[in-house]
């Protein structure tokens, strides 16, 4: 295998590893600090779902830059594959999830995906 190929598969992993981490973390310290309830009884409350909507939007985007601060060649490129990705697992965690919160969560979740992993490498290419 090319080397090129092996560091763009380790700058999209390298992206969903920071964005999966920052928000199972950021998830973690908000239930621990009673800010939000454990998963189990799902989340329905507005404002809970939107902090989540923010933070993991921030990450998101995040995710994109680091991508592309990683990739071998064409930085945004590789975000947007990251985002295809993103929204992809985004939908199949939506489907799995749908009635553990309000139903415009997990569909603003399934937009934001791609606009943010692009943002993301648009900054870190500018």
């Amino acid at each position: 295998m090319k080397k090129s190929i092996i560091k763009s598969i380790g700058a999209i992993f390298a992206g969903m590893i920071a964005g999966a981490v920052l928000s199972v973390v950021t998830d973690l310290v908000l239930e621990k600090a009673g800010i939000f309830p454990p998963p189990k009884p799902g989340l329905f409350a507005w404002w809970m779902l939107l902090l989540a909507l923010i933070y993991r939007g921030i990450y998101t985007i995040a995710s994109g830059y680091i991508t592309a601060v990683l990739a071998p060649n064409k930085p945004i490129l590789h975000a947007i594959i990251l985002g295809i990705i993103g929204f992809v697992v985004t939908i199949l965690g939506s489907v799995a999830n749908w009635d553990k919160s309000a139903a415009w969560y997990p569909l603003a979740l399934i937009l934001i995906t791609l606009p943010c992993t692009w943002l993301g490498g648009f900054l870190a290419e500018n």
